[in-house]
């Protein structure tokens, strides 16, 4: 499977890029060659050969939180001195302020 000169004109439209042509002949090359190593890899006979370690779906394990927390240099309240169902209640950003809103 190639990479043509409409599938990076195509990804480049969806992520919105504008390219130059130079640069589209460019990417069509490289993005082969990226392939290509692809398939030289695909050949590998790798029959035998340990798994990397860590590797794969059920991810690294964790290893378990411990010790006491690091304690606040300040009270919470000097932060966000009110709360509600457990939220921080802060005021409002000047600059996401609508006068059509009303705030409860």
């Amino acid at each position: 499977m190639a990479v043509t000169r409409e599938d990076v004109l195509h990804v480049a439209s969806l992520a919105r890029l504008a390219l130059d042509e130079e640069s589209v002949l460019r990417l069509v090359s490289e993005l082969n060659g990226i392939l290509g190593h692809m398939e030289v890899l695909r050949k590998v006979d790798t029959e035998g050969v340990m798994g990397a370690e860590g590797v794969g779906d059920a991810g690294m394990p964790l290893r378990a939180d411990g010790g006491l927390p690091y304690p606040l240099a300040h009270a919470r309240e000097q932060f966000a001195p009110e709360m509600r169902d457990a939220f921080f209640i802060v005021p409002r950003l000047a600059t996401h302020e609508d006068a059509t809103e009303s705030v409860e």
